[in-house]
């Protein structure tokens, strides 16, 4: 049996989440695990997933209310132990210095664009996947 990825997905709405849904389809690339979701729209449900483990890669809405995704990603950074990559959200391309502030090892630009998304969620799995072998 094919292994599977965990992607944990941050954003107070539910149609972000469905984008990010959608653009990954099964897999995001024929060479990375098929994916599992595990959505978030709290920053304290995002922080009791991270506890718990098993998440292979965040991807978190820079634009999400109370908080958004560059807040959490950096504190999440700061607190968890062995913190997974980070695809960061954001409303626009000028946003990108924001997303290296909060550390978040990629960006793409809302609204989600399915191929430039797909490729970078499978660019961090590759990584994730190098560095577990």
């Amino acid at each position: 049996m094919q292994p599977t990825a965990t992607v944990l997905v941050y954003s107070d709405d539910s149609n972000t989440r469905e984008q990010v849904r959608l653009a990954t389809g099964r897999r995001p690339a024929p060479d990375v695990p098929v994916v599992e979701f595990l959505e978030c729209a709290t920053p304290d449900a995002v922080l009791r997933e991270l506890e718990r483990g098993g998440i292979d890669v965040c991807v978190l809405d820079g634009e999400a209310v109370p908080m958004g995704g560059m807040g959490v990603c950096r504190q999440i950074k700061d607190e968890v132990f062995h913190c997974p990559p980070v695809l960061l959200l954001i409303g626009r391309p000028q946003d990108a210095w924001l997303a290296t502030w909060s550390r978040a090892e990629s960006a793409v630009t809302l609204p989600v664009e399915p191929v430039e998304f797909a490729a970078a969620l499978a660019s961090l799995l590759r990584e994730k996947k190098a560095l577990n072998a």
